[in-house]
């Protein structure tokens, strides 16, 4: 996971007495074993630690301080030199977690739990931390404005429809990438989709969401994701995948970051200022247009999957900062 000899030597010492002399059964399943043992993290928390590990270790290297096993003085050096390059607290938080899972996955004491450590975390918070800048909810004109204004092109249709599934589904951009033709099934109603795993069900337990017919053809997510599965061919595996200018597919999937990407530029093609706008725009904005139609929260949450209310009330409450707004009756 995290590039580390060390870590992997660990993991496969397990089974290593077992593995000698044994079975082609018994290999196959120590085998699968080891294959699980490795998902134990999503794929893309497995990418994101490895890159702060090899940080952490090259921090290592070039003040020749041990690495693995570290120690609480180490890493308490290490976290305030992140902050005084001014490195965002939720960032020195999560090369703090990438630490404690090299250290776990080699059998090793974490040296991020020391009660030095926590101390420390807290004061950085209390000096450097400053909450994250929210960014604005697209509503449905802005959505329609951005379906519109998007090519007849192939990438144009494969971006209408990312952005439409997206906004009806209120999907985070790993849910939207990972879609496949294989997780989607057509009812009268419209659409069921199959959500296999998400940021909130990382055990992959799985989860059902409806997407109905637009009362719009131009901007139906159905019709929008039955063209595009018609134009680019495909029929199984990823929905969503690159493309080259030519409309060649060139990846096998989007990745997390194209999602932004093609937000952006939809964004901008509709007239819109782009740097408002991310991956995130449409799962806020679906929050906060279904909030202003008056639906309740709760059915809200069936759609979003938020486990949390109070986290979606925060979605809503930033949608909604001029609704209903006091300021409105001090007669300035």
């Amino acid at each position: 996971m995290l590039n580390c000899h060390a870590t992997l030597a660990s993991r496969n010492s397990v089974f290593q007495e077992v593995m000698e002399g044994a079975s082609p059964e018994l290999l196959e399943i120590l085998s699968n074993a080891q294959e699980f043992l490795s998902t134990t993290v999503a794929e893309s928390t497995r990418e994101v630690y490895s890159r702060d590990w090899q940080a952490f270790s090259r921090w290592c290297d070039d003040l020749g301080l041990p690495n693995l096993p570290s120690s609480p003085e180490v890493v308490a050096c290490y976290f305030t030199s992140l902050a005084m390059r001014d490195f965002r607290v939720t960032t020195i938080r999560r090369h703090s977690a990438a630490i404690a899972a090299a250290h776990r996955e080699s059998g090793y004491p974490t040296p991020t739990t020391h009660p030095a450590i926590r101390e420390l975390l807290r004061g950085i918070t209390r000096k450097l931390g400053t909450p994250p800048k929210p960014v604005d909810a697209l509503l449905s004109e802005d959505i329609k404005c951005m379906a519109e204004a998007l090519p007849d092109t192939l990438i144009g249709t494969r971006d209408r429809a990312l952005i439409l599934l997206g906004f009806a589904g209120a999907f985070r951009r790993s849910e939207i990438v990972g879609l496949n033709v294989e997780d989607i099934s057509y009812r009268d109603e419209g659409l069921v989709v199959l959500l296999r795993r998400s940021k909130t069900d990382q055990k992959g337990e799985g989860r059902w969401v409806g997407i109905p017919h637009g009362k719009n053809p131009d901007t139906c997510p159905v019709t929008a994701l039955r063209f595009w599965l018609e134009c680019s061919g495909i029929s199984e595996c990823a929905i969503f995948r690159g493309l080259d200018r030519h409309g060649n597919i060139v990846s096998e999937r989007l990745s997390r970051r194209s999602v932004g990407d093609i937000i952006k530029r939809a964004a901008e093609t509709a007239g819109l200022d782009p740097s408002r706008y991310s991956g995130h725009s449409l799962r806020s904005g679906h929050c906060t247009q279904a909030s202003r139609a008056g639906v309740v929260e709760h059915i809200i949450a069936q759609q979003t999957g938020h486990r949390s209310l109070a986290t979606l009330k925060r979605y809503i409450r930033l949608g909604r900062l001029f609704e209903e707004n006091s300021a409105d009756g001090l007669d300035l």
